[in-house]
């Protein structure tokens, strides 16, 4: 109460903001004349004339006036757009590593030049990041005309460029690309065997275009780059098979308070999304693998070898009790290809994992392809926190600034618009039945075409966006239908979407980068007869009203309902949205107090009667609110265990990156080496023991096993050299075995030999360690049942493992060093090539609600696998000394082998 009345004196945070940076856009104002004056040659230097200033100790924030004022009269010159002074306000939020909330229309393309401009003259290079290579490519194209004309470089990234043309593309002074390609880069660099395979440069200033849908929807999904696993075809045809034998229970009541009123074989928890096996349906599973073939008699479903088969049968019941065609995914082909459920867009190549993407492949009869097993990975929260600096700009920011703030550390903003919104949002009608909701959409649409008001109609599936159409066309509406299943002909629907009298039905509109203008999209090479025909059809529409927005039902994120809104009353323009509910929506039914239904049947509602009310909008309100905070509770728990990742992920990677820009890791080899000597010789004899209680012969076998190392441990304890002698003699020994290997090939192959076998002995193990994690994150919930918090348990034991992790790869490094047989002919190369065939990289959810994208390294060969190599060279007789400096024969020692 007492922050509302301050606010009301002294005006919000935003408000004071606004106010302050609109002062600094009325410095940049000042600047106009002077800038107008200037010729294009005079303007085109003043990139050099502030990159100079910049390198002067002038600070960016210093030279922002004069920066934007540049950009602006070049976009003018250029593009015929001149920044308004509100788009300066947000270049000004975006520059200070905020978040910038502009309402559809209002320019954030052009707003994000400015911002990009000024950071550009550190040299550093500044990425803009969009969510579809369409986007990168258009807009880099589009803005592309600015840049060139100030002499500064710009790149895009996609996702079927060649390595070589991305690092010339990173290299540029602003680079467009999708969020999925920098974060795939950053993995496949830090996989990289050489500095100059790397293609990314240093991370130092982002700017996000729809920065929610990247950093708030996606924020779950991890970027994955992994190699094939084991094929588990058949079995999920068997199980696919059983499911139909399993009946759902009925259960009433939520909580301590459920009633069971018909007893089934699996329950389901629509609000998280999974399905759980009761008693029964244990009992059914057991007796149907049995049956099958797949698990034998009198062995329990519970058993330690059986986890998998647990979590094929919970695929299988999620595939065909939540997961549904033109819904969650389309079938093309022989593919199962995701819907995304923000944009409505397809997104080939992505799958769902946790084996969810085959199970629902053999639900519908396609081909189903291999597991994939987790070589690097990271997620975008952890990926863009890694940058200097960030920022991002979307239409629908403010209601997930919490998160931003927490998470990020990045302030939300709320710009105003350049004009004034004149949209009128009528308050939602809500109906019993789902056919009554669908049936007052029909008319309301019907309605509005006799006017020739526009009508965009909102869906949040392709399944209902393909039964409105049916009705429509049922009563002869004229209509197009925008959908995964349309995908190619998006621009142009969009297009026209503005049109008089045109009605247009659309999957979920965020990300779409295209505008809706009223009267229709005007084309830029436009005769003055168009342009004023277009004008004329511009007026008509609104006269009309506008565009009108019908949402046929509520979404779980109050985002995605306003992005749908902000389509209509762009640029001050007039419109109308509403929304349709009935009770039946997931929305209502799955969060939405149970009183709402009774209320409205004691109102004695009458078939095709809705009810419009403050309260009832409030309850729909509370319903979205407990949505967000779960799916904002779930982040921040995954970010709580990926953080612990992440401070492991860092320390790998930084060692990658000081092996692959070393020249000779041979000192580095040395210290490991002596390192492993030490800890092998404790394992086995320790001077705290009795000379009797030494494990001499252990110690013998190990060398001789791990490291090819045939020592004379007895004979030289017989000579009296004490222990520390005697750790000595075996460090010397393996090293005059690598000084002989050295001798063969030469100092440079040997070094390279060196750094190629410790890199892909640090990348098989890092792959190993993943794999352990994940599944150490997926049992480690159930330590909750002892009383134990299962974030400190997950964070307790991935350190041992981590610390487990880094001696391993030590010591792995010396046994492939010290067995491996190798010949003058032996290279890097060798090595290096094992890492690189069949790359696969995969966009994927721990909690199987996204996706995989695939690409291409299956890791072929581990660093164990020693190769065989044809000697050369002078012949070593078989009683002559052995090189290795054992001081025995060479047909005793190595010759052996």
């Amino acid at each position: 109460m007492i922050n509302k009345v301050v606010a009301k004196i002294v005006g919000s945070h935003n408000d004071r903001l606004i106010k302050k940076l609109s002062k600094a856009a009325e410095d940049i104002n000042a600047l106009e004349p002077e800038l107008q004056a200037l010729s294009d040659e005079a303007l085109s230097t003043k990139t050099q004339e502030l990159k100079q200033k910049f390198e002067n100790k002038v600070t960016l924030d210093a030279l922002l006036p004069e920066a934007f004022a540049v950009i602006r009269e070049v976009s003018v010159r250029i593009l015929g757009l001149r920044h308004h002074d509100v788009q300066m306000i947000g270049g000004m939020v975006l520059h200070d590593g905020n978040i910038a909330e502009m309402g559809t229309g209002e320019g954030k393309t052009l707003v994000a030049t400015l911002p990009a401009y000024l950071n550009a003259l550190t040299g550093k290079g500044v990425h803009i990041v969009t969510v579809n290579d369409y986007l990168a490519a258009r807009d880099a194209q589009w803005m592309n005309k600015i840049f060139d004309f100030l002499d500064l470089s710009v790149g895009v990234i996609t996702s079927d460029m060649l390595p070589e043309n991305k690092k010339v593309a990173y290299e540029c002074d602003i680079v467009y690309a999708t969020n999925n390609e920098l974060g795939f880069d950053y993995l496949r660099d830090n996989m990289a065997f050489t500095t100059e395979q790397k293609v990314q440069r240093e991370l130092n200033f982002a700017i996000i275009d729809e920065v929610d849908s990247i950093l708030i929807d996606e924020a779950r999904t991890p970027l994955i780059i992994s190699g094939a696993a084991d094929d588990y075809s058949e079995i999920y045809q068997a199980i696919n098979h059983m499911i139909p034998n399993f009946t759902k229970q009925t259960e009433s009541g939520e909580g301590k308070e459920v009633v069971v009123e018909e007893a089934g074989d699996y329950t389901v928890d629509e609000k998280h999304q999974q399905v759980f096996l009761t008693d029964d349906g244990h009992t059914k599973a057991e007796n149907l693998l049995i049956e099958a073939g797949v698990l034998p008699e009198g062995v329990s479903l519970y058993d330690a070898s059986n986890i998998l088969l647990m979590q094929h049968i919970n695929s299988a019941l999620r595939a065909h009790v939540l997961f549904h065609k033109d819904d969650n995914y389309i079938v093309d082909g022989d593919e199962v290809v995701i819907v995304d459920e923000f944009t409505g867009r397809t997104m080939p190549g992505r799958r769902w994992s946790e084996g969810l993407h085959q199970a629902i492949e053999a639900k519908e009869g396609v081909s189903i392809k291999n597991e994939n097993q987790t070589l690097a990975s990271i997620t975008f929260q952890n990926y863009f926190r890694l940058y200097n600096k960030l920022s991002g700009m979307t239409g629908t920011a403010d209601t997930e600034a919490v998160e931003f703030q927490a998470i990020y550390n990045l302030e939300t903003a709320v710009i105003p618009p350049n004009r004034p919104s004149t949209r009128n949002d009528m308050s939602d009608k809500i109906y019993l039945t789902l056919d009554e909701k669908l049936e007052a959409i029909a008319q309301d649409v019907e309605g509005c075409q006799k006017t020739g008001q526009p009508v965009l109609v909102g869906t949040s599936s392709i399944e209902n966006s393909e039964a409105i159409s049916a009705l429509l066309t049922q009563k002869k509406v004229k209509h197009e239908v925008l959908n995964a299943k349309q995908h190619e002909r998006e621009a142009q629907i969009i297009a026209n979407a503005g049109a008089i009298g045109a009605v247009t039905i659309a999957t979920n509109m965020a990300g779409r980068g295209t505008d809706i203008v009223l009267g229709g999209k005007l084309a830029e090479d436009a005769t003055d007869a168009q342009q004023q025909d277009w004008q004329k059809h511009h007026d008509e529409v609104i006269k009309v009203g506008g565009l009108h927005i019908v949402g046929t039902e509520r979404n779980e994120s109050r985002r995605v309902d306003n992005q749908l809104r902000g389509r209509s009353g762009r640029q001050g323009d007039v419109g109308s949205t509403r929304f349709y509910l009935s009770l039946k929506d997931n929305l209502m039914r799955i969060f939405a107090s149970e009183k709402m239904a009774v209320m409205m049947q004691r109102l004695g509602m009458e078939k095709g009667e809705a009810i419009e009310h403050k309260m009832v909008n409030r309850a729909i309100e509370n319903a979205q609110k407990k949505v967000e905070e779960m799916n904002y509770t779930a982040r921040k728990n995954l970010l709580e265990y990926d953080d612990v990742s992440n401070d492991q992920r860092k320390i790998i990677y930084k060692l990658r990156d000081e092996l692959m820009d070393a020249n000779d890791v041979q000192d580095r080899f040395i210290a490991i080496r002596q390192g492993v000597v030490s800890e092998l010789f404790a394992d086995y004899i320790s001077p705290a023991q009795a000379e009797e209680d030494w494990d001499v012969e252990g110690l013998y076998n190990a060398l001789k096993a791990d490291y090819a190392a045939d020592f004379p441990l007895q004979e030289w304890l017989k000579e009296g050299v004490d222990v520390d002698e005697l750790e000595s003699r075996i460090s010397q020994g393996l090293g005059q075995i690598c000084d002989y290997k050295e001798e063969i090939v030469g100092s440079e192959q040997m070094r390279g030999f060196e750094k190629a076998v410790m890199l892909q002995t640090l990348d098989h193990f890092w792959k190993e360690h993943l794999a352990a994690m994940d599944y150490l994150r997926q049992s480690v919930n159930l330590r909750g049942y002892a009383q134990k918090n299962p974030t400190q348990e997950y964070k307790r034991e991935s350190f041992a493992m981590f610390e487990a992790l880094l001696n391993t790869i030590n010591v792995e490094i010396v046994k492939a060093l010290s067995s491996v047989t190798i010949n003058e002919n032996t290279s890097a190369n060798d090595v290096e090539q094992q890492n690189n065939d069949d790359i696969l990289a995969t966009h994927s959810n721990p909690l199987g609600e996204n996706t995989q994208h695939e690409e291409a390294v299956v890791m072929k060969n581990t660093p164990n696998n020693s190769q065989t190599y044809q000697r050369s060279g002078e012949k070593i007789g078989r009683n002559d000394p052995c090189p290795c400096g054992s001081g025995k024969k060479y047909k005793q020692c190595h010759g052996k082998s």
